[in-house]
Order: structure tokens, then C-alpha cells, then sequence
């Protein structure tokens, strides 16, 4: 294996104070963290969200892309910027890409792992990686005409589903964004193939893992499922397990608020925030669901299309 000696990755920063990394999901850039980043920010953290390799405007990885190597590109980055030892933030894929930089140790400090890919068994593989793949490709087909399906709550309900307690409420720039990067990542089929199918995530003995470490999931992803909860937390023993209600595979898209003050006490060592539980109608989730069955349908149907 060929492990690079430098990396450039394309950051943004903001605020000052304390440094703390935000690392993105498969296919999103550091616009998917639009909603907290100010946030963080305004807490007394110098906040850095970085596009990973073949995302957003960061170039693909010369060789294999899996999440071993994208831990040593992230590993390299932190060396030669004076960052070893930073706090950190992941989300989906990049809160698996964190896990793995606590179970080889030295890399980050305090960590919070949101709703991590990687924990799924049996038929859950399958589900996840043709779900997710056949979305992909709908959302490639339909670029011309995104900007008017973001723009509508109906579109958005139908697009993010999958990803959302209440899709029709996400900003629809937000919502364009992330659809552009899904669309433009060099890296995302090699990557979904390796999460779904190729190395299993290792974890870290009780009373190794010395910072803070929390592992966040939202009661109703649909993407990584809260059953898989037990799974990363038998893995990494010393982890606190956070619950975010009324939340789906993104709390700080669902819950910016929530989130952003869960990061800050997490990685500040500080007792966790409480979080308040609101009433959701019946009316609202079956209105989500119906609208995303008949996109999931249309997905499925081009998906197939596409592999004849």
C-alpha cells in the first residue's frame, strides 16, 4: 500500500479558539455541516470542516479509497498542519472515519462519532448499499432539474427521506448543495462498495480510549439504524451513547441546535445537554413516507435500468 507523504484538502475555518475538525459524510463536502458550523464557531472553537479526498474540492486519493486510507490521508493532513491531537466531529461515513482515528490512538483528541456507518449485518448490507445506490444514481440523472426539486418541500421530502425526521423543513440551499456533491464525487461508488462490502470496522478495548468520546444517533435514521447503536458501542466500550429525538441520519440538519451545543459539551469534557422532546403528528410521517416510496420506486427502476 502506498501511503501518501503529503495532502492538500480544501478547508474552511471559522471562528477562533480551541481548533476542532469536522470531517463529512460519503458524497458531502463541508457545506454538510452549513447549519452548525456558525454555531461551533460562536462556542469559542477555531472550527475546521474539510472537503475529503474526491469530495467537494479536494482531488481523489492517487490509489484505493477506503476508510483505511482515508484515515491516513486524514492522519497526514493533521502532521503537517500542527494539528495532531485535535478534536473531532464525524458524520455518517467521516463518524466511522473518526472512530477508526481513536482505535489507532494519537491522532485526534476529544471525539463525536454522529450516526456512523459501518455496524450494519445480515440483510441490513444489502438494504443499506441498494438504497443508497440506486438514490445516487436518480439524483445524478435528475442534476438539470435539481434546483426545482430542492426548491419545493415536496422534492425535498422526496430526495431526503431516507436522511430526515422532516425532510420538507431542510433549507433548500443546503439541500442543493449536498445533491451537487453527491452528484460531482469522484469517490462515491468505490466508497459506498467499501462500506457496504469490504472492511469491518475494528474497535478499541475497554480503558484504552483516554478523551471523551461520544457516539450520537438519531431515534429515527433510516440509513444507519439505532439498532446498530449496540453494535459500535461493544466496540468501543468507552464511548457515551447520545440519543437525539425526533432525529434521522443527520442531527445537525434535524436538530442544529441540539447538536451544535451536544459537540461543544462533548468536546469540552462537560456534562451533555438534555434533549427536549416534541410532539410529531402521525400525519407528517406518513406524508413522508408516501412521497419517498414513489421516488425510491422510480430509483430502483433506474438503478436496474442503468446495470442492463
Amino acid at each position: 500500500m502506498c501511503i501518501q507523504t503529503r495532502m492538500t484538502f480544501h478547508t474552511v475555518r471559522r471562528g477562533s479558539g480551541k481548533p476542532l475538525l469536522l470531517v463529512h459524510g460519503i458524497g458531502g463536502s463541508w457545506a454538510s455541516w452549513e447549519l452548525v458550523i456558525d454555531r461551533l464557531a460562536e462556542g469559542g472553537r477555531q472550527v475546521i470542516a474539510v472537503d475529503l479526498p474526491g469530495h467537494g474540492q479536494t482531488p481523489p486519493l492517487s490509489g484505493a479509497v477506503s476508510i483505511e486510507t482515508l484515515a491516513d490521508a486524514v492522519t497526514v493532513f493533521l502532521k503537517q498542519d500542527g494539528l495532531l491531537g485535535i478534536d473531532a466531529v464525524g458524520s455518517s461515513m467521516g463518524a466511522r472515519l473518526v472512530l477508526e482515528l481513536v482505535r489507532r490512538g494519537g491522532v485526534l483528541g476529544a471525539v463525536v462519532s454522529l450516526n456512523p456507518g459501518g455496524f450494519w449485518e445480515g440483510w441490513e448490507v444489502p438494504v443499506f448499499y441498494y438504497s443508497v445506490a440506486a438514490s445516487v444514481r436518480l439524483v445524478r440523472a435528475l442534476q438539470p432539474v435539481m434546483p426545482a426539486i430542492t426548491s419545493s418541500p415536496v422534492g425535498r421530502t422526496a430526495l431526503f427521506a431516507q436522511f430526515s425526521a422532516h425532510p420538507w423543513s431542510l433549507p433548500s440551499d443546503l439541500t442543493l448543495t449536498e445533491m451537487r456533491s453527491f452528484a460531482a464525487s469522484a469517490s462515491f461508488d468505490e466508497l459506498l462498495e467499501n462500506l457496504a462490502h469490504g472492511e469491518v470496522q475494528r474497535g478499541s478495548p475497554k480503558g484504552s480510549v483516554v478523551a471523551p468520546l461520544v457516539i450520537g444517533w438519531g431515534e429515527d435514521d433510516h440509513v444507519c439504524l439505532p439498532r446498530q447503536a449496540a453494535r459500535a458501542m461493544s466496540k468501543f466500550p468507552d464511548a457515551q451513547l447520545y440519543w437525539f429525538p425526533n432525529c434521522g441520519h443527520f442531527p445537525q440538519w434535524d436538530s442544529p441546535e441540539l447538536a451544535a451545543r451536544l459537540i461543544l459539551a462533548a468536546t469540552a469534557g462537560a456534562p451533555l445537554p438534555q434533549p427536549e422532546r416534541k410532539y410529531r403528528s402521525a400525519a407528517s410521517t406518513r406524508v413522508k413516507w408516501a412521497v419517498a416510496a414513489s421516488l425510491a420506486f422510480a430509483a430502483v427502476v433506474l438503478f436496474r435500468s442503468q446495470r442492463q
